[in-house]
Order: structure tokens, then sequence, then C-alpha cells
């Protein structure tokens, strides 16, 4: 199955304006693929303001988070893969969502097709469990 984190946050996000309330998220800056502001990190993470009136274009999918905002005066577009965001919450109350520190798994590596997998050495043996 897929990732359950894009749905939630999305639906969180939703449930956060309709509510009224202004949508924070708490993202690792140092995951994979995550450009932010470098000068607002602190500590590996930053907090960002995802109300409509703090940033223009927003585009929420299942793989990434990703729009256009203003920090200390100047543009900048942020992109946040999905994996990267660990909390969002509503500013006003604190209500919302943790979620578990997802780490990037290594592509796996090229073999060789032709390649056999390496054979048991000595005789085939069944072991006794107790």
């Amino acid at each position: 199955m897929s990732s359950s984190r894009p749905y939630l946050i999305r639906a969180l996000y939703e449930w956060m304006l309709d509510n009224d309330s202004t949508p924070y998220v708490l993202v690792n800056a140092d995951y994979p693929g995550t450009t932010v502001p470098e000068g607002f990190v602190e500590g590996g993470q930053i907090v960002l303001n995802l109300s409509p009136s703090a940033i223009r274009h927003l585009d929420m999918d299942n793989e990434r988070i990703c729009f256009d905002g203003r920090f200390g005066g100047v543009a900048q577009q942020v992109w946040l893969p999905i994996g990267a965001v660990m909390a969002i919450y509503a500013r006003e109350n604190g209500q919302g969502m943790v979620f578990e520190i997802e780490t990037e798994t290594p592509p796996p590596q090229d073999t060789d097709p032709t390649d056999e997998p390496p054979k048991p050495t000595g005789r085939p043996a069944l072991k006794v469990v107790k």
C-alpha cells in the first residue's frame, strides 16, 4: 500500500482552513530533495506557514508539496518531499499530527542479470527447534 502521509497532510490542511486556523508544517530540512530557505533553518528543521495569505501556487500531491513564498522579503520556491514533513498543526491551538521520521532508502544496487546467487556451502541439513 502507498503511504497515508500525503492524504493525511492534505486532509488536515483543508480541515485547518475550514476552521479558520493557520496550517504550519514542521520540516526536516536535511531530507534529500528538500529546498527551503537555508537562512531560516534551525537545528536541521524549519517551520513553514502554509496559509493561503502567506504563500502562492500551493501544489500538494502524493510525492511533494511545493509553493512560492517570501522569506525576509525575498521570493523563493519551496520543495518539500512528503517524507520531509514531520508534522502539520494549527498555529492557534497546536492541533494536528506528528509523523514518524522517514529515512530515504538507498536505491537498489545494479546487478548483472547473468550473476548467479551464491551457492550454499556444506550439506543441507534440518535443525530441531524446541
